[in-house]
């Protein structure tokens, strides 16, 4: 059996359960080519995952009768691993807390370019009339193009001064918003589908950095700018939420048992890992929105939650600043500080699944905005019960902690900002979210609970944080003037913890937890015993 629009012809495909396309893909490419509707930046597994699957129920029902245009900007060779050998089919495993699995086989996708091969193609999608949505999975670090002190990153210092060949996916984006204003101010929804509070915001404001530097130096005009800024391209707010985990060898075994060839998991020149299978959770949830100037798919048929600004923030700050997203975060730190290599096996543990339920419950509930179209402690009931205990999601902390200096700001300093808003100004009286910021700390000395070192994941700013620590030995105890260039930075924690009366008590849970081996596990123990 092979992923190809050749392969899924055997019949060996429907009799070993696949759920295979119920349309005729060589029509709907067709049509895709003629009129695209949709394109997405980011050829990443949430996407095929997700948004994919989504519309592929869409064209089954006759809602739709174009498929998705794939674009990727940063790793190009994902198109080369991950789609092309597939004649751009992939395969979506959904995994069940029961250990079963949906194999569905995904035919959404018409088209997928890296974006400097089919420069010409990508061009002409995006200044298609019939196009409707660019969305974009770029994750959060991909709207960075500014230091905290709103100087242009080094990578991309270029963009700010030409328009020419842009190197950040903003820049990328701005030209191309540019081409299509230049073919007729033609009306388009930017969708930004990453877990970023108030996402459309932050895209739109990168947009602008970088458009605004355009037309001080005369690259583009007045117009360019009205255009971006007027009602005929929209900047939505979304709120995504499904879990996309690497492809899991339990899952591997799976597909090799039904003779499926070509599954195992290859790794980019970028060192992304990418296979023509996706495995996520079966739960999901996407909020948008509702503002697409040239109208949308009816995502609602599907699923998809639509409605006001207010609504999307609601449910995103209710996901994102306390029901999932900081409990990810503090399983993730703590996780590969303890030297755990699974979220699921996190759960298992008593000690860490308090902890999150008092970061959740405890702290996170009482300032948390209430969506109205869903409850908040219902989610968080599911996230802690069904979502994080599955031992069939074989997520790890290692991966969940990429980029943790880009997620603190909005996974725990949203909650900090929303005591501050009330009045609280002195966070003292906080316990369980100062631990995880003290970790965080422990964490950046890459030095395990057990003395061991262990390899921290990726980050931007893993640098200038790392040299911060680079001195404290495992049993140290430091003053709270070594730790401050770290815990004083709004960049990285969304406030400054001294200033909002956390800071002394964030280091003295950092010395705590720096004591000796086991002494994290013994800081959250008597943390947990003394705040029942």
């Amino acid at each position: 059996m092979k992923l190809n629009l050749e392969g899924i012809r055997n019949p060996q495909f429907a009799e070993k359960g696949y759920i295979l396309p119920k349309f005729d893909i060589e029509a709907v490419r067709a049509e895709t080519a003629k009129a695209p509707q949709w394109v997405h930046f980011g050829a990443g597994n949430i996407l095929r995952a997700f948004p994919c699957v989504l519309l592929q129920k869409l064209i089954e029902s006759g809602d739709m009768k174009t498929g998705m245009c794939v674009v990727e900007c940063y790793d190009e060779d994902i198109i080369d691993k991950a789609f092309d050998p597939y004649d751009n089919l992939c395969l979506a495993v959904s995994l069940k807390k029961d250990g079963t699995v949906d194999k569905r086989v995904v035919a959404s996708v018409a088209e997928a370019h890296g974006y400097h091969k089919d420069k010409a193609r990508v061009e002409e999608i995006m200044t298609s009339p019939s196009l409707q949505m660019v969305s974009m999975t770029i994750t959060e670090k991909g709207y960075a193009v500014v230091d905290g002190q709103g100087n242009p990153l080094p990578f991309c210092k270029g963009d700010f001064d030409s328009m020419e060949a842009p190197v950040s996916i903003i820049g990328k984006l701005a030209y191309m918003l540019n081409l299509r204003y230049k073919a007729g101010q033609l009306p388009v929804a930017m969708v930004s589908m990453d877990n970023c509070s108030h996402n459309g915001t932050i895209l739109k404001n990168a947009i602008d950095l970088i458009v605004n530097s355009w037309l001080a130096k005369g690259l583009v005009d007045q117009g360019f700018v009205d255009y971006l800024n007027s009602d005929k391209v929209s900047f939505t707010w979304s709120m995504i939420d499904k879990i996309t985990p690497r492809p899991a060898q339990s899952v591997l075994d799976i597909l090799a048992a039904d003779e499926l060839e070509g599954m195992n998991a290859v790794e980019t020149v970028k060192h992304t890992f990418v296979s023509g299978m996706v495995n996520a959770e079966e739960c999901e949830y996407l909020a948008i929105e509702d503002k697409f100037p040239n109208g949308r798919p009816a995502l609602e048929k599907v699923g998809v939650i639509f409605g006001d600004r207010d609504t999307v923030d609601r449910i995103e700050k209710m996901k994102v600043c306390t029901c999932l997203n900081p409990l990810h975060t503090c399983l993730a730190i703590f996780g590969c500080v303890l030297g755990m290599d699974k979220i699921s096996t996190e759960m298992s543990d008593p000690m860490l699944v308090e902890l999150v339920k008092k970061v959740g419950y405890v702290e996170g509930l009482p300032v948390v905005v209430d969506p109205k179209v869903m409850s908040a402690k219902k989610f968080i009931d599911e996230v802690v019960e069904q979502r994080l205990p599955n031992p069939f999601m074989p997520d790890t902390p290692q991966r969940i902690a990429c980029d943790t200096s880009k997620k603190l700001p909005v996974r725990f300093g949203e909650t900090m900002k929303a005591y501050m808003a009330e009045g609280k100004t002195d966070l003292s009286f906080l316990n369980f979210i100062p631990a995880v910021l003290a970790g965080y700390g422990r964490y950046l000395m890459g030095i395990g609970d057990d003395g061991n070192a262990f390899e921290k994941s990726p980050d931007p700013n893993m640098d200038k944080l790392t040299a911060i620590v680079a001195s404290i030995k495992l049993g140290d105890k430091v003053d709270a003037e070594t730790l401050k260039p770290l815990y004083s930075d709004k960049e990285i924690f969304g406030v400054d913890l001294f200033q909002c009366g956390l800071g002394d008590k964030v280091v003295a849970l950092f010395n705590e937890m720096n004591a000796g081996p086991g002494a994290v596990r013994a800081t959250i123990t008597r943390l947990l015993a003394e705040n029942k």
